[in-house]
């Protein structure tokens, strides 16, 4: 009998976030992704490395949600479009005058790195609400009226600071470290799906998980993912500078293997490969071409410590 009862115990654990109050636990992410893109017969490539890494504290519980302070300690992001570089680093201050990109975001992930940002989030790990972002954003943004860039630039810059700083950006931002558990029991062989939106490069995508929980090894919980991956009907095309671009039909495959620590519900290691394909319409007042587009990533996120 007892024999038995620890066979089932094996083969079966509670997966959801269980985070001990007031301890910081701390995790890193990182992207590779390379995007190519066919104009008039000419492929150009753009690829792009992400390297975030955050710190998450409970400090309250409900039944429903627990509340989190989180850092985010680093946000660095490198994207090379046919040799011209731009680097986003939180690590430095940046400038707000500066006329470079980079520079400027670099001071606004610079400001978003030394702040706490408090978020719910559910027992699967879905974050619910970020309740001070508008108060994170307002203090973040407080001089963006010296911006020296002009035009359509500006507001192009100004829009993406705005973002950055958006409840579903850093709803997002979270998710990436947490949002992959049933918030329940389940056995080996189980199965769980999760459906999420985000918005990749101005692009709304659909991306629906199927979750199957492959092995239990003492506090371990080895779990395989693949997610399908397609714009929603009806998707609201993009604008830029003057053009309307449509995505309605680009499609993708993510697979993923990774490991839950039971005992926290938060990630140990996770491995993941996604690929993306479809053709971008663009059009604009006289002009309109079809436009093919493909997407490679890889991305592993790891458990770094417990303080």
């Amino acid at each position: 009998m007892f024999c038995g009862i620890s066979v089932m115990a094996q083969n079966s654990a509670t997966l959801k976030l269980n985070l001990e109050k007031n301890k910081v636990y701390r995790l890193r992410s990182t992207t590779e992704q390379t995007v190519s893109q066919t104009i008039n017969g000419n492929q150009q490539n753009t690829e792009t490395k992400v390297n975030y890494t955050v710190s998450l504290k409970m400090i309250d519980a409900t039944p429903d949600f627990i509340v989190t302070e989180v850092h985010f300690d680093t946000l660095n992001t490198s994207t090379n479009t046919m040799g011209k570089t731009i680097s986003i680093n939180s690590t430095q201050e940046g400038n707000m005058k500066s006329s470079e990109l980079g520079d400027i975001m670099s001071c606004i992930m610079n400001r978003l790195s030394k702040t706490a940002v408090y978020v719910k989030i559910d027992y699967t790990g879905k974050p619910l609400d970020v309740l001070n972002q508008k108060m994170l954003a307002d203090m973040i943004l407080r001089d963006t009226g010296s911006v020296t860039l002009t035009g359509i630039m500006r507001t192009t810059v100004k829009g993406q600071m705005v973002n950055s700083l958006s409840d579903e950006t850093l709803k997002t931002i979270v998710e990436m470290f947490t949002y992959r558990l049933p918030g329940k029991q389940v056995s080996t062989g189980e199965t769980w799906n999760i459906l999420q939106q985000k918005n990749s490069g101005g692009m709304l995508l659909n991306i629906k998980s199927s979750f199957h929980l492959d092995e239990i090894n003492g506090s371990a919980a080895k779990i395989s993912a693949e997610s399908n991956i397609a714009a929603p009907e009806n998707a609201t095309p993009m604008q830029a500078n003057g053009a309307t671009i449509t995505y309605d039909n680009l499609k993708g495959l993510s697979k993923a293997n990774f490991v839950v620590d039971i005992n926290t519900g938060l990630v140990v290691q996770e491995k993941a490969k996604t690929h993306i394909s479809g053709n971008l319409g663009i059009s604009a007042p006289g002009f309109s071409m079809q436009m093919p587009m493909d997407i490679n990533g890889e991305s592993n996120v790891t458990g770094l410590e417990i303080k």
